[in-house]
């Protein structure tokens, strides 16, 4: 594809190449290329008959179905963006993001009409008024492209309100250039699958991709385990993206085992913070499957390093989210100065690259360091670093030292507000069986400083995640907030030693 295109046509290609081949199957329904053509004009129609034109924006609320993949394509040709919002906000939520874009027309699917209709000052169209409409022609010329917004997706939103980030038409292109495989009619057709929610960055850019390239993408609108293991082994799945809460639950299905899952040939995973006993499970579990850790955000369109399959087989760097692509450049700076670490030192990821939303260097917002291989290591979110008393520090350190402990399958950790000293750690636990909170955080301050080890901890049957898979730390303080402090006694000195304040005493956890 070349620059200063339209992505509404992007699937051109495959229509041409091969119309009648699947082209997604949404609820055990195949949708050609050639019947996908023809509801992305039925879209278009409705969409302009609303008043939909260059630069507008028009909210998308629903999942993974065939209204919604239309959708994305139907506004782009006539120069719009669709906006897609999670589809589990609230009405009044859905009114915030759509004042934050300026969008007064809607599309929703059957489940979330009433919502959005409720949010939205201006038309909504449902499934009904769509499917009545009648088709554009697909021969169309498509209205815009090149640095136009192609594209609106929304961040997670775990700290705040979810901010709108607008994607260009160059900027997707650019993507589908790098990812997308030439289309062969007489090749077998590959066969992936979006687990994601459409509205996360790793949905829409994954089925952009596929679609890219004629293969059929089975659509899995919400996520279930059980559902997932079904699918794959229906239609013969090839290739997928999971975050590590799916990939947990994959693995510990009871059909997991049962299930025929040798069609899966690449699985990449990402959006949050993977566990390495997690990944070394998966590699054991899934031996003729290459992983890949996709490190990145919505702003850098999804990856701007990985691990790759070869760095999965050699196995030293399991707790790295890998190197950046080439064509990228990086800085690790302290977030304070903005001047560059030693080597080897914290400090916040900054990154330019053509795949980027902006052209200037971008502050991700991820602290970690670089070893001397250039692989990197991911110690938080910024915005989740713990200040207590003046020292610093991220979640994952904490959280990998208790995970090592036999019998923990999970942890979150936060900072939890203090009068003293600004914060204390404090961890929400989920344990295959009971155990004591006092040998737990002895088993910490054995491995880290005094200062990191928690002193609030409760146990939880799960963590709390967002519906893009990431762990929601505001949900983590409100497990936290009515857990009595846990004291320290002078003297249980493990190898960092410890401050004149506890030793673990707390409750066991929950049966």
């Amino acid at each position: 594809m070349s620059r200063s295109v339209n992505i509404g046509h992007a699937t051109d290609a495959s229509l041409e190449s091969v119309p009648d081949r699947v082209a997604i199957v949404v609820d055990g329904t195949p949708i050609t290329y050639r019947q996908l053509e023809a509801l992305i004009g039925k879209v278009a129609s409705a969409l302009a008959a609303s008043g939909v034109g260059p630069g507008d924006r028009v909210a998308l609320v629903d999942l993974g179905s065939a209204l919604s993949v239309a959708t994305i394509y139907a506004a782009a040709r006539l120069g719009a963006a669709s906006a897609q919002m999670n589809a589990y906000l609230t009405p009044g939520e859905l009114t915030q993001l759509a004042d934050l874009v300026g969008a007064r027309v809607g599309v929703a699917g059957s489940r979330y009409e009433a919502n959005l209709r409720a949010a939205l000052d201006g038309t909504v169209l449902g499934e009904a008024e769509v499917l009545a409409g009648v088709a554009n022609s697909s021969s169309a010329a498509a209205v815009g492209g090149g640095q136009d917004t192609a594209l609106v997706l929304f961040t997670s939103g775990t700290t705040g309100l979810p901010k709108p980030i607008f994607i260009s038409h160059d900027v997707v292109t650019d993507r589908l250039a790098y990812y997308a495989k030439p289309i062969d009619p007489d090749a077998p057709q590959q066969v992936d699958m979006m687990s994601a929610p459409i509205f996360h960055i790793g949905g829409t850019l994954g089925l952009l991709i596929s679609l890219r390239s004629g293969k059929q993408t089975v659509l899995l609108p919400k996520f279930d385990a059980g559902e997932w293991l079904e699918l794959v082994e229906r239609y013969r799945v090839a290739q997928t993206f999971v975050v590590p809460a799916m990939l947990r639950r994959i693995l510990d299905h009871p059909r997991f085992a049962t299930t025929d899952l040798s069609s899966l040939q690449a699985l990449s995973y990402g959006a949050a913070a993977a566990p390495q006993d997690l990944v070394r499970r998966a590699l054991a579990a899934l031996p003729h499957v290459d992983f890949t850790n996709t490190f990145g955000q919505t702003e850098t369109l999804g990856a701007y390093a990985a691990l790759t399959p070869a760095d999965h087989r050699r196995g030293d760097r399991l707790g790295s989210v890998g190197r950046p692509f080439p064509g990228v450049e990086m800085r690790i700076v302290d977030p304070s100065s903005l001047e560059p670490v030693a080597p080897g030192g914290v400090g916040e990821f900054l990154v330019r690259a053509t795949q980027n939303t902006t052209s200037e260097w971008l502050h991700t917002g991820d602290s970690g360091w670089r070893d001397d291989e250039g692989y990197l290591f991911v110690s938080g979110r910024l915005s989740d670093t713990i200040n207590r008393g003046g020292e610093k520090f991220g979640p994952v350190e904490v959280e990998d030292a208790m995970r090592a402990y036999p019998g923990v399958i999970d942890v979150g950790v936060v900072g939890v507000h203090d009068t003293d000293l600004g914060e204390r750690v404090g961890a929400v636990v989920v344990a295959s069986e009971p155990m004591a909170a006092e040998t737990l955080l002895a088993h910490c301050a054995f491995r880290l400083a005094s200062y990191k080890v928690p002193e609030y901890l409760v146990f939880a049957p799960e963590l709390p995640f967002s519906a893009l898979g990431k762990l929601d730390r505001k949900a983590l303080r409100s497990l936290l907030q009515d857990a009595p402090r846990i004291r320290r006694e002078r003297g249980n000195a493990g190898s960092q030693g410890t401050d004149a304040e506890d030793v673990a005493t707390a409750s066991r956890p929950r049966e």
